[in-house]
């Protein structure tokens, strides 16, 4: 088990039985990449203790009291992953609008979206970056069983220089509004590193380029020379965590890349070289090619600005094209949405796009599970249904190889062995 995340697992339910046993008309191994017919899981103190044939179960010795749960009509899944969240604030405070949040305002909205995002089916979440280090606070609440929501990976405050896209640049110079994480040069980036991994954080991200709903800054410059970029990576990797960095333009992520990032977010406008790169590397690119469709659809009304909007119509597209480019060339694809951007609970809409984009429908789902679960650290844990691994645990009453919106309502979630959402 990785050190970096899941380290807690919240207080069971009381009223929670010490085994279930659930029988599956179809089961979605993520693994190899087949659906199984007929399939049972004995889970136990929130593990699956065995899986396997019905016939094959069922002839086992059983503990006493067992419970049985009949999902012998539905597809059974591995609990969904999202790499690319941020579940603290207001989704529908954006550009100007956002400056009426405060940091207990956006983390009180952080546990509506939590539980929200753990009945859509996501089950564990990389939160990349908040204010305050409220992530790490929902993470905490959550582990303890005050809240309901997923496993967490947080980040803490987002690292990036002055006046790029992980700083506030909405108020004038009066104000002096600097965000958190902001740094410049190596040893003061090396310094948010370690800050963030004082406080708590899983994961680090930082800004490397300019960002579409950043005010002033250049979608495709830039930010971090390549020493600061390697000084964050390395500093990072010295305390075992792992490196996401926000990325559009090409040089960017060039330059992230070589440093050692462990996965690209966003990547717009990688080059065939940069997907070449990042393949030789292993580095997984998490593309959000969903979200485009919501900031030009229903963005203005939550508040983003007309600079925003005309980024967001320059990206859009040729995102789309150049992860359609990293599926053909067979680049690791993570599965990140930027919940947040827009509504939690929302995470499954991309699926489809996905798969419309170059991946088939199962490919989408081992995004999301496994891909993810290996990006993280966690895969001896989660990412597929394994004895010996958490009992994280999804179905769908429809075929979600057949028609992969299907995961866009969840029928069934379980955690941990715990039933947050009972199939009907």
């Amino acid at each position: 088990m990785s050190p970096l995340a899941f380290a807690n697992e919240p207080a069971k339910a009381s009223s929670e039985p010490e085994a279930t046993l659930i029988e599956a008309g179809k089961l979605v191994d993520t693994v190899s990449g087949r659906v199984l017919e007929n399939q049972m899981i004995l889970v136990e103190n929130g593990k699956i203790a065995a899986i396997g044939a019905k016939s094959e179960i069922e002839g086992m010795t059983l503990p006493d009291g067992v419970k049985r749960i009949d999902l012998s009509g539905y597809t059974v899944l591995p609990g969904l992953t999202d790499s690319h969240v941020h579940l603290i604030g207001n989704s529908n405070l954006h550009g100007y609008k956002s400056l009426s949040e405060s940091t207990p305002s956006a983390a009180i909205y952080g546990t509506v979206n939590a539980r929200k995002t753990l009945m859509a089916g996501f089950t564990t979440v990389r939160n990349v970056g908040a204010p305050g280090f409220a992530d790490i606070d929902l993470m905490n609440a959550i582990d303890e069983g005050v809240i309901t929501g997923p496993r967490m990976i947080p980040a803490g405050r987002s690292i990036g220089i002055t006046g790029g896209h992980c700083d506030n640049n909405l108020l004038p110079y009066e104000d002096q509004k600097t965000s958190g994480g902001v740094a410049d040069g190596p040893w003061a980036v090396r310094a948010k590193v370690r800050e963030n991994n004082k406080y708590g954080a899983k994961v680090i991200k930082f800004c490397g380029t300019g960002g579409v709903l950043s005010k002033g800054t250049k979608i495709g410059a830039q930010q971090f020379s390549f020493e600061e970029m390697k000084a964050i990576v390395d500093e990072a990797h010295l305390l075992g965590l792992k490196v996401a960095v926000h990325a559009h333009g090409e040089e960017g992520i060039n330059t992230a890349i070589r440093a050692g990032v462990d996965s690209v977010e966003h990547a717009s406008f990688i080059s065939d070289e940069g997907i070449a790169e990042a393949k030789t590397r292993g580095t997984y690119l998490s593309m959000d090619i969903y979200v485009s469709d919501y900031i030009l659809s229903e963005g203005e009304e939550a508040g983003i600005l007309e600079e925003s909007l005309a980024k967001e119509r320059t990206v859009g597209k040729k995102q789309r094209e150049r992860f359609q480019a990293a599926v053909e060339a067979g680049a690791n694809i993570a599965f990140g949405t930027d919940a947040g951007v827009y509504p939690h609970g929302d995470n499954g809409r991309q699926m489809k796009y996905m798969v419309k984009w170059g991946l088939t429908p199962m490919q989408a789902l081992q995004a999301a599970t496994i891909n993810n679960a290996k990006l993280f650290g966690v895969e001896d844990m989660s990412g597929s249904l394994e004895a010996g691994k958490y009992a994280d645990i999804i179905a769908v009453d429809g075929d979600p190889i057949a028609d992969v919106s299907e995961l866009e309502d969840v029928d069934f979630v379980m955690k941990g062995g715990v039933i947050y959402k009972a199939a009907e």
